[in-house]
């Protein structure tokens, strides 16, 4: 999957009631601890600095591992897959404690730098640009 240095990692606790009648996480909560994630990894680099533009999820893909139950935690690291002119690609990997630090899921999320007056995509600047592939971003 995703081929990425980690930018930052977030502890998540599994909800009981994030389970489904199938007796595991509900794969639509993986979306919620990406997002949880990527709005960090946000914050972290000001990408939602830029001056009349923002951030707009253009696509998601995820692949499941192993199934997730209650009581768990996870931890969700997040980092840069490819910097484009007007996107960034992030990718993510999630781990269970309860499966011994296994990967239970990866994938990746393609957020655009959006003008929401104008409805179209915008060049990343040099600012956010540096911002975005500092190591420490």
């Amino acid at each position: 999957m995703p081929v990425f240095d980690p930018a930052l990692t977030v502890r998540i606790p599994v909800a009981w009631g994030e389970m489904d009648a199938f007796q595991h996480v509900n794969n639509t909560v993986y979306l919620r601890w990406f997002e949880t994630a990527r709005i960090e990894w946000l914050a972290k680099v000001a990408f939602t600095e830029t001056g009349g533009a923002g951030p707009i999820l253009a696509r998601t893909e995820i692949d499941y591992r192993l199934p997730v139950v209650w009581p768990d935690t996870v931890e969700v690291a997040v980092g840069v897959v490819a910097l484009g002119r007007a996107s960034v690609t992030l990718g993510y990997r999630v781990t269970s404690e309860s499966h011994d630090g296994a990967v239970v899921a990866e994938g990746v999320t393609v957020v655009v730098l959006f003008d929401y007056a104008t409805k179209k995509g915008v060049p990343i600047d040099d600012a956010l640009r540096a911002r975005i592939a500092a190591p420490s971003a």
